[in-house]
C-alpha cells in the first residue's frame, strides 16, 4: 500500500462496526499500563463513556476510521482522566496588586505555620487532651495564653471566621436585647453579609444612632434603655467617609457603656497586632490599643493583617469570654486542628516583632521595596514579550498595590510591574480578554487585571523565589 493509500484509508468515515469493543480496548498493552495508574474499573468506566459518545456520531458519519484506533481512543481517555485529576483548588500567581485578595485566599502562611499544618495532618495531636493531667482539655488552651500575651486581654477564644465571631458574640451577650451601633458603621463585610443581617440572625435588635457621616456621644447616651445589652463599634471595611464627619472613639463609647453597666464591643475586622507605621505602612488601630482604650470584647480576623489562617478571634474580659464559650453556637463555629496548628506559630512570630518583615509572609509582601519590583519587571519584560508575540506590547511601569480585604481601604502602596497593550488597531478589549484567559489557563494560572485599556501584572506578590518557575512557564507558553 502506498503512502497516499494509507492517508486515504485513514480519512475514511467510520461505521459503527469499526468501533472497537470495550474488551479489546481493555486488553491492549496501552490500557494495561494505564490501568496500573488509574485502576481498571475507572478506566473501563471512562472508555465505556467515550464509546457511548462515539456511536451516535458514527451513525451520522461524523467519525473517521483513524480516530478509532485503540491508541487514539486510549489517548483521549487518558487526557480526560488527567483533567479529572486536576485539583479544583490550585496555586495561582496573584499579580492583581491586591495582597490580601479574598477570592485568592487572603494571607499566605509563613513556613513555620505550613510545617505545623503538615505535622497536624500526618500525626495525632493533643487537640483536646491535657498532656499535664492526662485529662480532656480545651482546644482554646492551645492559643489563649499567647493571644492574651499579645493583646493584653484577660481571655480569648477562636471560631472559624470573623463573621462567626461577631455572630457568636451577639448571640451570647445580646440575644433578644438591643445593641447600639452608629449608622456610619453598618458595613457590608463582603459577599453581601451585612452587620444588620448578622445581628438579626444572632437574635439581637439593632438600634441605629447618629447619621451616616456624623455620630456624637449623646447619640449613644440617648439610645440606651432597659433592653440595652451592648454598645458596639465596627471597623469600616472597604470604604472611608471623609469631609464633614464625626465619630465617637472606642474610649468614649467604652466609658458610656461602663457608666451604664453594659459591655462595649469592637469589631476590628483586619485586627493587626503591631503598629504598622514602623515599616512605613499606614496607621491601623491594634487589638492591644483597642483593649487599652476600654473595649470589653474585640473581634478580628486571622487571615488579614494578622497574616494567619482563616479564623475569627475573640478577646476581652474573662467573664464575657466564659459566657461566649458556653453558648451552643460555639461548638458549631469552632475551628479544627489545622486552623489551630497554623494559628499558633503565626501568633508566636509576634513575640519578636523586629523579625516580622522577614518571617511573616503578609508583612514581607506589604513592605517589598518598589525598586526591587522594578528590577524584577525589567528581568521579566522580554520574557513576557516573547510569550505574547507581536500582537501585544509589554512595558514596565510604576503602579499602586492595595492591602485588600477591607484593611486600610483608601491607602495604596507604591509598586511596579508589567503593562500589556494590544498592538493592533481598533478596539483592544477582545484581544486583552483573550490574553487574560490564556494566562489563566496556564498550569499555574496567572491572575492579573484589565483596566485603562491594558492588562496589568503587579509584581508585588511574585516573590523572587517563585520567579524562575514563573519564567519557565512563560517560555513554554505561546499566547
Amino acid at each position: 500500500m502506498t503512502v497516499r493509500q494509507v492517508v486515504e484509508s485513514a480519512d475514511v468515515t467510520a461505521k459503527v462496526g469499526d468501533i472497537p469493543s470495550l474488551e479489546r480496548l481493555l486488553g491492549s498493552e496501552a490500557a494495561l499500563i494505564l490501568a496500573v495508574e488509574v485502576g481498571r474499573s475507572r478506566l473501563a468506566k471512562a472508555l465505556r463513556q467515550l464509546l457511548d459518545e462515539i456511536r451516535p456520531k458514527a451513525l451520522k458519519g461524523e467519525v473517521l476510521v483513524s480516530t478509532m484506533e485503540p491508541g487514539a481512543l486510549l489517548a483521549q481517555v487518558q487526557k480526560r482522566l488527567a483533567q479529572q485529576d486536576q485539583p479544583r483548588l490550585r496555586a495561582v500567581y496573584n499579580l492583581t496588586g491586591t495582597v490580601l485578595h479574598t477570592n485568592l485566599g487572603r494571607a499566605l502562611l509563613p513556613d513555620q505555620a505550613v510545617q505545623a499544618v503538615v505535622q497536624a495532618l500526618s500525626a495525632p495531636a493533643n487537640l483536646e487532651f491535657d498532656l499535664q493531667t492526662g485529662h480532656r482539655g480545651d482546644r482554646d488552651d492551645l492559643i489563649e495564653e499567647l493571644l492574651c500575651e499579645l493583646t493584653g486581654a484577660e481571655a480569648a477564644t477562636v471560631v472559624n471566621n470573623n463573621a462567626a465571631a461577631v455572630l457568636l458574640k451577639l448571640n451570647a451577650l445580646a440575644n433578644r436585647r438591643e445593641v447600639v451601633v452608629s449608622r456610619g458603621e453598618l458595613v457590608e463585610i463582603g459577599g453581601s453579609f451585612r452587620i444588620p443581617d448578622i445581628m438579626q440572625r444572632a437574635g439581637a435588635r439593632l438600634v441605629e444612632v447618629g447619621t451616616t457621616n456624623r455620630t456624637h456621644p449623646a447619640d449613644y447616651e440617648n439610645a440606651l434603655g432597659a433592653r440595652s445589652a451592648m454598645l458596639m463599634k465596627v471597623h469600616c471595611s472597604n470604604y472611608a467617609v471623609t469631609g464633614f464627619t464625626r465619630s465617637v472613639s472606642v474610649a468614649e463609647v467604652s466609658e458610656i457603656a461602663r457608666r451604664h453597666g453594659l459591655p462595649s464591643a469592637v469589631d476590628l475586622g483586619s485586627g493587626t497586632l503591631v503598629d504598622l507605621t514602623q515599616w512605613g505602612l499606614p496607621k491601623e488601630d491594634t487589638v492591644r490599643e483597642t483593649i487599652e482604650a476600654g473595649a470589653d470584647i474585640v473581634t478580628f480576623s486571622g487571615d488579614k493583617l494578622l497574616g494567619g489562617p482563616q479564623a475569627g478571634l475573640i478577646v476581652g474580659r474573662a467573664d464575657l469570654i466564659r459566657k461566649i464559650k458556653k453558648n451552643p453556637l460555639k461548638r458549631a463555629l469552632r475551628v479544627g486542628k489545622l486552623t489551630l496548628a497554623a494559628l499558633e506559630p503565626v501568633l508566636a512570630l509576634y513575640r519578636s516583632p523586629e523579625l516580622l518583615p522577614e518571617r511573616l509572609t503578609t508583612l514581607r509582601l506589604l513592605t517589598r521595596p518598589q525598586a526591587q519590583m522594578q528590577l524584577q519587571a525589567e528581568r521579566l519584560q522580554e520574557v513576557l514579550q516573547a510569550a505574547v508575540g507581536e500582537a501585544y506590547t509589554v512595558h514596565t511601569a510604576a503602579m499602586f498595590s492595595q492591602i485588600g480585604s477591607g484593611a486600610l481601604p483608601v491607602d495604596q502602596l507604591p509598586s511596579y510591574g508589567l503593562v500589556v497593550r494590544h498592538a493592533g488597531s481598533g478596539r483592544s478589549g477582545r484581544a486583552l480578554k483573550k490574553l487574560e484567559d490564556g494566562l489563566r489557563q496556564l498550569p499555574r494560572p496567572v491572575v492579573g487585571r484589565i483596566t485603562h485599556d491594558a492588562f496589568w501584572l503587579d509584581l508585588r506578590c511574585l516573590e523572587e523565589t517563585d520567579e524562575a518557575a514563573f519564567t519557565q512557564q512563560l517560555h513554554e507558553w505561546v499566547a
